[in-house]
């Protein structure tokens, strides 16, 4: 994946940061990106010595970007970097480009899933985007910068997309392909990740009811 980004960013832009974001592994993933960074001054690594999960990943990676947009991308490699020849074009008129998945290739269960937490998503916050767990996103840093997240799973992407289009954010949606996944294991249908989310989204649900009622 980090080749695939070095050979594609030389296309898009002049200035560019890698940032790896180590979340605890157990294996020698940590050991893997040090000796990636050691061989490129634009790759950084952040490194977790417990796992904080897929949000507490997103938030590291997030807080250590330096330049003025970020690229969020899952590590998993159903991505390619070439997507951004789509993301890119769009980033003078928007502040935030997401991908949506065309033709996921993902097991049918997590692909209904997917659907009704969108669904349900666009419900209560009124977001307009139809793949908000989409992990291939681009930010103007300028809406990122500072921002107050918690959420520690799946629900990161969620709490991102609500905030920063609270911030006044103009939000774009374009179609992204989506890869098979080749290796590890994926846990978003795990019952304990789904109870997390759910827990962190009608918190965030909460606190954001609270806030506007405090405001009048």
């Amino acid at each position: 994946m980090v080749d695939n980004f070095r050979c594609q960013l030389e296309r898009f832009a002049c200035a560019w940061e890698i940032i790896i974001v180590d979340d605890g592994s157990r294996d020698r993933t940590g050991e893997i990106a040090d000796e990636l960074a050691a061989s490129d001054p634009r790759i950084k690594v952040v490194h977790h010595r417990v796992n904080r999960g897929y949000g507490g990943a997103v938030i590291s990676g997030i807080k250590a970007a330096s330049l003025p947009w970020v690229l969020l991308c899952d590590g998993d490699g159903q991505f390619d970097a070439g997507e951004l020849a789509r993301l890119v074009p769009m980033a003078p008129n928007y502040d935030v480009v997401v991908g949506r998945r065309v033709q996921r290739a993902d097991r049918l269960m997590r692909r209904l899933n997917g659907k009704a937490w969108t669904a349900l998503v666009r419900l209560l916050f009124g977001i307009k985007i139809t793949d908000v767990d989409c992990g291939f996103k681009l930010f103007n840093r300028d809406f990122t910068r500072d921002l107050e997240l918690s959420a520690r799973g799946a629900m990161i992407s969620t709490e991102l997309m609500v905030k920063v289009a609270a911030r006044g954010a103009r939000i774009c949606e374009v179609e992204v392909g989506h890869l098979p996944r080749l290796a590890g294991e994926q846990s978003g249908a795990n019952l304990k990740v789904i109870t997390r989310a759910f827990v962190e989204l009608f918190r965030l649900y909460g606190d954001l009811r609270a806030h506007r009622n405090g405001a009048r």
